[in-house]
């Protein structure tokens, strides 16, 4: 009987890191091949596994799509939301915002993804879905910020939080697109240095 209940216990825990590992192996195949022409064998063989075997743990590969493009918005929010909390000063927080809100380069492969399966949304309500819960949490991180410094006395700006959350989400995202994309004429630094310099002339001047 404690042999059985060993097993039982140990079971799920290895189904969630084989789970893990899949939507690991997703976004770097994903990041390599693109989605358009993805292929569950494509995520097997990253994955050193068989076709057979990631079916055991999902239906198809557009399962394993949801579940990785769910896990990716988790992370980037996730991961961001706990470093910009961490910090006390608002303008350290609006510095830190924009500095975690960009991919580290051309070779983010989450962000690459993420930034694809935007183009799911519109024939996938379950990605659309994703899509959103993304941009509602970008907003939400930078409207936190953006809140506190006014009540702290540190930002003075004529826009209210809202409009400020939206024009900071938009710069990341359409800067981030090109910087994932490769465009040699937007580099990481000069998307940090024109948010920065925007957030300084609308009163809001980062640490």
């Amino acid at each position: 009987m404690r042999l059985s209940y060993c097993q039982g216990v140990a079971r799920p825990k290895r189904q969630e890191e084989r789970r893990a590992a899949l939507i690991e192996a997703t976004i770097a195949a994903g990041a390599e091949r693109g989605l358009r022409s993805l292929s569950l064998t494509d995520v097997a063989t990253q994955a050193g596994l068989t076709r057979g075997a990631v079916l055991y743990y999902y239906d198809d590969l557009d399962a394993l799509l949801v579940e990785t493009h769910s896990a990716g918005v988790a992370r980037f929010c996730d991961e961001r939301d706990v470093v910009v909390g961490a910090l006390e000063d608002p303008r350290e927080q609006l510095a830190v915002a924009i500095e975690r809100g960009l991919p580290h380069g051309p070779g983010d492969d989450l962000m690459r993804l993420l930034y694809e399966f935007d183009v799911l949304a519109g024939s996938s309500a379950l990605h659309d879905e994703q899509v959103q819960l993304m941009y509602v949490r970008q907003l939400a991180t930078y409207r936190r910020v953006f809140a506190a410094g006014r009540a702290a006395g540190v930002f003075r700006a004529a826009l209210d939080d809202d409009e400020l959350a939206m024009t900071f989400v938009a710069l990341e995202d359409a800067y981030g697109l090109h910087i994932v994309g490769g465009n040699a004429l937007m580099t990481v630094d000069a998307a940090r240095a024109a948010m920065r310099r925007l957030a300084e002339a609308l009163g809001c001047a980062p640490a």
